[in-house]
């Protein structure tokens, strides 16, 4: 894949009027290479890693994307990761600084892996995820995970699909 590309973010099926369908197709086993990425960086509260302002936090850092003019829509992805049990980080990408918004970038190599299924497997997808890491001689590096659909959406298209990124190089 190019340098600072993912994969298509399909969404041309929104029924729900909050998140579109994910079509999983060209996320599962992707090699992803970012060079000074751009990204927002947010935080949300959580306790015991459930999150707690998540909704808030994400609308407002999306409006100020939006306002912005710094989406891509084919390309959305959001990598969130527990920083601890009572917060967690979530890198959007965008292509250009927004406003009002902490900014940050990433660089390296990162492998993709699909995982359909609830919430709850999560401690099991973060393990597979740092166990692809470690056969890539990159242990302890970071694992993110990218929520394709809201809970409410997960439900109404009946699947729930998460896309693991583990840092590889």
């Amino acid at each position: 894949m190019r340098t600072n590309a993912t994969p298509r973010y399909d969404t041309s099926v929104n029924t729900t009027g909050c998140c579109p369908r994910f079509n999983p197709e060209g996320w599962d086993g992707q090699e992803l290479h970012f060079k000074d990425k751009p990204f927002v960086k947010a935080t949300t509260h959580s306790v015991m890693h459930i999150p707690v302002n998540m909704g808030s936090v994400f609308a407002r850092v999306n409006k100020h994307i939006e306002d912005a003019g710094a989406s891509d829509p084919d390309r959305f992805i959001v990598l969130s990761r527990d920083v601890s049990p009572w917060s967690s980080e979530h890198l959007f990408a965008v292509s250009k600084p927004v406003a009002n918004e902490e900014m940050t970038t990433l660089s390296g190599g990162y492998v993709t892996k699909l995982f359909e299924g609830p919430y709850s497997q999560a401690r099991a997808w973060d393990e597979e995820m740092r166990q692809i890491a470690r056969h890539r001689n990159a242990e302890g590096r970071e694992v993110y995970f990218f929520y394709t659909t809201c809970p409410k959406c997960a439900k109404a298209y009946g699947k729930n699909y998460i896309v693991g990124i583990a840092a590889v190089a």
